[in-house]
C-alpha cells in the first residue's frame, strides 16, 4: 500500500490537501496531510529557532514512523522540506512529486520560490530587521504573487485567505542543504498551465543544451499537465488524486534527450543569400549592398536564454535566418544577445536593447531615423517601453508569436513589461503581429487581449496569421504558408522603412 506524505506551500497547513488526502484513501492508498510546526495558526506565533532545518527534520521523523516505501509531495515551499527528508532518508523514497515547483538544489534558500523580485527583496528586508520574525500572510488580492488562482473557486480563496498564517523567515532564508542522494531518486513534475508552466516549456528548456536542464531528460523523471492555477489540491482536487496515483505508479510524460538537431537549430525556412556580417559587442550588423545610410531592423530574441547556452540566439538559425533576409532586401539587419538569462532579468535585458538601438542608430551605414524593432517569443514583453513612449525615429514595431502580458507564476504582473497595457501610448506607429494558430493556449490568451486592447484604443495594428503554424515555425514549419507569412510581415516592416522589397 503506498504512502503519500503531502507537504504544503508557504502559509498554509495540512488543510489544504484535505479532499486529496481523502480521495487518495479511497482509493486505498494511505495519505498523511502535514501541518509543518509554526504553520498551524498558533496565534501567529511560530516559536524561536523554526526554520527549514527544523521543517526537514519533522519530516524525516514522519518518514520514520511510516511503513514501507513513501511518495513524499511537496507544494510550493513545501518542496523544500520535502527535498531535505529525502536526501537523508533515500532507501524510505519511491518517488518525489513536485507540484508546480521546480527543483531546487543544494544551496538554495525557498525565496528563491517567489516569483517578484520586489517580493524577494521585502523578504530579505523584513529578515534583516528580524531574522526571527514572520512574514504576514497574504491578503486575498495578494495570492496571486505567489501564483495563478485560475480555476480556484471564490469560497476556495477566501478559505485560503481566512486559513492562512505567517510565514517563519528562517524557512524562506534558510538554504537547503542536500548531499546529493536525493538527485537518484524518481521525480515527478505536476504542471499546472495555467501557471505558466507545461511540457512545451520543459522540452523546450531541455533543447536549449544547457547541462542544468538535462536532468529533466532522465529516465526516472516524468511530468503530468494539470490545466488549472497553482493550487490544484484546492482548484482540481479529483484530477490531482489521479495524477499522484499514477506517478507513483511510474507513469506520466518523458521528455526525451536531445539526440537530433533540436528545433531553434534548425535551419531558416527561407533560402538567403549570405550577406557580410559584423560583430561587436553583443550585437551583429547584417549589411546589404548599399551606398548611405540604411533602414535598420532589430530582432529581438526571447527566454531566458541560459548564460550557458551554446550557441547564442543571434547565432539561432531564424535571427540569423530573418536579419541576413531584410540585409538582402536592403536593410540592415541587426541581431543581439541580450542578458535575459532568468525572468527577473527583464529590466536588464530591456537596458541592453536600449543601448544596442542606440549603438546601431549612430553608426553611419545606418538611417537612425528610420529603425524597426522585431519582437519574438517572450521577447515580446520588451516591446513594452517603445509602444508606451514610441520615439519619432522608430517607424515600425513588429512581433511574432509574442508573450504580449506576462504569464503568471512569473512575478510581472506589476512590472512595466505588459505590452497589452502599454499599447495605449503607442498612437498611429504601425506594429506588425504575426500570429500562429497553433500557440500555446497560455500565451494565446495574452495575444488576444494585446489584440482587444490595440483595437479598443484605435492602434495601427495589422495582424498576420499562420493558423497552422508553431511557436518558433520559422524552423518548425518549413511551409510554403509559413513562408509566405514571414514574405508578408517583412514586406510590411520593410514598407513602414520605406525600404525597397522587391
Amino acid at each position: 500500500m503506498t504512502a503519500f506524505i503531502l507537504v504544503a506551500g508557504a502559509h498554509t497547513g495540512g488543510w489544504v490537501w484535505r479532499q486529496v488526502a481523502a480521495g487518495l484513501r479511497d482509493s486505498g492508498a494511505r495519505a498523511y496531510e502535514v501541518t509543518l510546526t509554526g504553520m498551524d495558526g498558533g496565534g501567529g506565533a511560530a516559536g524561536p529557532g523554526v526554520d527549514l532545518e527544523t521543517h526537514i527534520e519533522e519530516l524525516v521523523r514522519l518518514i520514520d514512523r511510516v511503513e514501507g516505501q513513501v511518495v513524499v509531495v511537496g507544494h510550493c515551499y513545501g518542496i523544500h522540506p520535502v527535498r531535505g527528508a529525502a536526501d537523508r532518508r533515500p532507501e524510505r523514497i519511491s518517488r518525489i512529486v513536485n507540484v508546480d515547483v521546480g527543483i531546487p538544489e543544494d544551496g538554495d534558500p525557498a525565496l528563491k520560490l517567489l516569483p517578484a523580485q520586489t517580493d524577494r527583496e521585502r523578504v530579505l528586508s523584513l529578515a534583516q530587521e528580524n531574522n526571527a520574525g514572520m512574514l504576514p500572510a497574504p491578503a486575498v488580492e495578494e495570492w496571486q504573487r505567489w501564483g495563478s488562482v485560475a480555476g480556484l473557486p471564490g469560497e476556495a480563496l477566501a478559505r485560503l485567505t481566512e486559513q492562512a498564517v505567517p510565514q517563519p523567515l528562517p524557512t524562506l532564508t534558510q538554504p537547503l542543504r542536500l548531499s546529493g542522494a536525493v538527485a537518484e531518486l524518481p521525480t515527478t513534475g505536476v504542471l499546472c498551465t495555467a501557471n505558466g508552466s507545461s511540457i512545451a516549456v520543459i522540452e523546450t528548456m531541455v533543447g536549449l543544451g544547457d547541462p542544468a536542464f538535462q536532468a529533466l531528460a532522465d529516465p526516472g523523471v516524468t511530468f503530468f499537465e494539470l490545466d488549472t492555477g497553482h493550487w490544484p489540491m484546492l482548484s482540481a482536487p479529483r484530477e490531482l488524486v489521479d495524477v499522484l496515483l499514477r506517478a507513483a505508479a511510474g507513469k506520466g510524460h518523458r521528455v526525451a534527450a536531445v539526440r537530433e538537431q533540436p528545433t531553434h537549430l534548425r535551419p531558416f525556412l527561407m533560402d538567403v543569400k549570405e550577406r557580410p556580417r559584423e560583430r561587436t559587442g553583443r550585437v551583429d550588423l547584417h549589411l546589404p549592398d548599399a551606398d548611405g545610410p540604411r533602414p535598420a531592423v532589430v530582432f529581438v530574441h526571447g527566454g531566458p536564454v541560459p548564460a550557458g547556452a551554446c550557441p547564442t540566439p543571434r547565432d539561432w538559425p531564424a535571427f540569423a535566418g530573418y536579419a541576413q533576409y531584410v540585409a538582402n532586401l536592403g536593410a540592415v539587419g541587426v541581431t543581439v544577445d541580450h542578458r535575459l538569462h532568468e525572468l527577473t532579468a527583464y529590466g536588464r535585458a530591456a537596458d541592453d536593447i536600449a543601448e544596442a538601438t542606440e549603438f546601431v542608430r549612430a553608426d553611419p551605414r545606418v538611417d537612425g531615423d528610420r529603425v524597426a524593432l522585431w519582437f519574438l517569443s517572450a521577447g515580446g514583453l520588451l516591446a513594452a517601453d517603445w509602444l508606451a513612449a514610441p520615439p519619432s525615429w522608430l517607424r515600425c514595431v513588429a512581433a511574432s508569436y509574442p508573450i504580449l502580458a506576462p504569464l503568471p507564476g512569473w512575478g510581472l504582473a506589476d512590472s512595466r513589461f505588459r505590452p497589452a497595457a502599454a499599447v495605449r501610448g503607442a498612437g498611429r506607429l504601425p506594429i506588425v503581429l504575426t500570429r500562429v494558430g497553433l500557440e500555446r493556449p497560455e500565451i494565446a490568451v495574452t495575444v488576444e487581449e494585446f489584440v482587444s486592447a490595440a483595437a479598443d484604443c484605435g492602434a495601427a495594428l495589422e495582424v498576420i496569421d499562420l493558423p497552422l503554424g508553431h511557436h518558433g515555425f520559422e524552423t518548425a514549419d518549413p511551409t510554403d504558408a509559413s513562408r509566405d507569412a514571414v514574405r508578408r510581415a517583412v514586406r510590411s516592416v520593410l514598407g513602414h522603412l520605406g525600404a525597397g522589397t522587391d
